[in-house]
C-alpha cells in the first residue's frame, strides 16, 4: 500500500513539473516578443532595390511610402508636366529623376515637419517607357520596352509577321522635341542578312513602329 501510493505522489509531481514547463514556455519572455508584422513588412518595402537606370516619365504611377506617415504615403501619377503632388512635401518634379534620387528629394522636403524621414518610391506601373506596334503583326499593340529595345525586338515581342507584310518597308515614327516627327526605315529582308544593320536602331520611348 505504501509502495502505491509513493508512485502515485511521484506521478503526481511528475505531471505538475510538465505543466509548469509548457506555461512557461508558451508565455515566453516579453522583452523577446517579435516585433509587429506591419512594421517588417514596412521596413521590408523600404529595402527594396532599386533599379537605378530607370528614369520616371509622365503618365507613370509610383508608390511613395513615409515610414510610419500613412497620411503622407500614397500612390500618385506622374502629370503630364512631370510633377507629382504630396502633403507636406508639395510640388515635386519626378519625370527625368530616379526612384532614388526622388526619394532624398521628397525626404529633403518632409525634414520641416518629420524628425528623419525614411522615404520610399516604388514605380508601380511604368506607362511612360512603352511604344506602339501597328499594322501586319501577329500582336499589334502597346509594349513596355527595355533599355536595349530594337526593331528586331519589337517584331518577336509582338509575334511575328503576318502573311503579306510588307518587310522590306517597315518603318519607325519618332517624335522629336521640336514637335515633328521622323521616320526611320527598317528594310528586314536586308537586316537579317547582315546588310544595312544601322536600321535596327535602339527604340525610344514613344516610337511606333508601322509594318505594311
Amino acid at each position: 500500500m505504501t509502495l502505491q501510493l509513493n508512485r502515485l505522489f511521484a506521478l503526481v509531481l511528475l505531471m505538475i513539473s510538465l505543466s509548469a514547463s509548457v506555461f512557461a514556455q508558451s508565455t515566453g519572455d516579453p522583452k523577446q516578443a517579435p516585433a509587429s508584422s506591419s512594421g517588417t513588412t514596412t521596413r521590408a518595402a523600404g529595402g527594396v532595390a532599386h533599379d537605378d537606370s530607370y528614369v520616371i516619365g509622365s503618365s507613370d504611377v509610383l508608390s511613395v511610402n513615409v515610414w510610419k506617415e500613412p497620411d503622407v504615403s500614397r500612390t500618385v501619377t506622374v502629370r503630364s508636366d512631370g510633377k507629382i503632388s504630396l502633403p507636406l512635401a508639395g510640388e515635386l518634379q519626378a519625370a527625368g529623376d530616379t526612384p532614388k534620387r526622388l526619394e532624398q528629394e521628397i525626404a529633403k522636403k518632409l525634414t520641416s515637419y518629420i524628425s528623419e524621414p525614411e522615404v520610399t518610391v516604388i514605380v508601380q506601373q511604368s506607362n511612360s517607357r512603352r511604344i506602339n506596334i501597328l499594322g501586319m503583326v501577329a500582336k499589334p499593340g502597346s509594349y513596355q520596352i527595355t533599355n536595349s529595345m530594337t526593331v528586331l525586338d519589337a517584331i518577336a515581342v509582338s509575334g511575328g509577321f503576318k502573311d503579306f507584310a510588307k518587310q522590306k518597308n517597315i518603318y519607325v515614327l519618332r517624335s522629336a522635341a521640336n514637335g515633328t516627327q521622323e521616320r526611320l526605315p527598317f528594310n528586314y529582308k536586308d537586316v537579317i542578312k547582315g546588310k544595312n544593320t544601322n536600321q535596327n536602331v535602339v527604340l525610344q520611348p514613344g516610337d511606333t513602329v508601322v509594318v505594311p
